[in-house]
């Protein structure tokens, strides 16, 4: 049973609870919140668009597509999160769509022709805060943080490239940190995907829950004086 919704209506997102309706859960590290995918699939496509996630990770937003009536294409270059997505869909739905989830590397989309995205919903690594792989050629969460920046215009250029005219781009970023100081990597890739060609239509602000240091990173906090970064970003571009 889906938890009690409303979309949200201001630029700063908080939510209390993750939401684990249907098939989501909190199991693949990093994954993002239902609420998340929800509110940009609502208000930024209609029934039968085509959304795609080229990160497709736990596959949160391959199930709110099917869950809203949503046909989606989702694409990861590492095969366990692509077998994840697919064991994840196997749930009942009285909704008729089409969701194709296959292994691939966002930074080359070769296979999906240009301007033919209605939307585009996607979750990123952070640099290589999270290795989701080992060994995988093309994974961005093995690169550091400036190659990861290059990498990124590369994903920025096919957003731009396969999604139809005015329509819209959601990226979910955070920043990071190193020697005690901030990396601002969401403001830096926000504006590989401006250098892309997207105009910037929000900034949202989305609030973590449950960051209380303890132990290690309690320690370096006070050690070095710096705050648990408690926030990440969800950008929505238009083309």
């Amino acid at each position: 049973m889906e938890e009690k919704f409303e979309l949200e209506t201001n630029t700063i997102w908080s939510f209390l609870h993750r939401g684990k309706w249907a098939t989501h859960d909190a199991k693949y590290r990093g994954n993002f919140s239902p609420y998340v995918a929800k509110n940009i699939i609502l208000r930024y496509s209609k029934p039968n668009d085509l959304v795609l996630d080229q990160f497709v990770g736990g596959g949160t937003t391959l199930i709110e597509c099917k869950l809203n009536n949503r046909n989606a294409i989702g694409i990861d270059i590492n095969p366990i999160a692509v077998n994840i997505t697919k064991r994840k869909l196997k749930f009942e739905c009285d909704n008729n769509v089409d969701i194709d989830v296959r292994l691939g590397n966002a930074c080359n989309l070769h296979e999906i022709k240009d301007n033919s995205i209605d939307l585009i919903c996607t979750h990123p690594p952070y640099a290589d805060i999270i290795k989701y792989s080992e060994g995988i050629v093309g994974d961005l969460s093995q690169l550091k943080y400036k190659d990861f920046l290059v990498e990124m215009e590369k994903v920025a250029s096919e957003c731009y490239r396969v999604l139809k005219k005015d329509k819209f781009c959601a990226i979910v970023m955070g920043d990071t940190r190193k020697n005690g100081m901030v990396q601002p990597l969401g403001f830096e890739v926000m504006q590989r995907f401006v250098n892309a060609g997207f105009k910037q239509k929000e900034i949202i602000i989305k609030e973590q829950h449950n960051c209380k240091a303890t132990g290690f990173w309690k320690t370096n906090s006070e050690k070095y004086n710096f705050l648990l970064l408690a926030h990440e970003y969800v950008f929505i571009f238009k083309k």
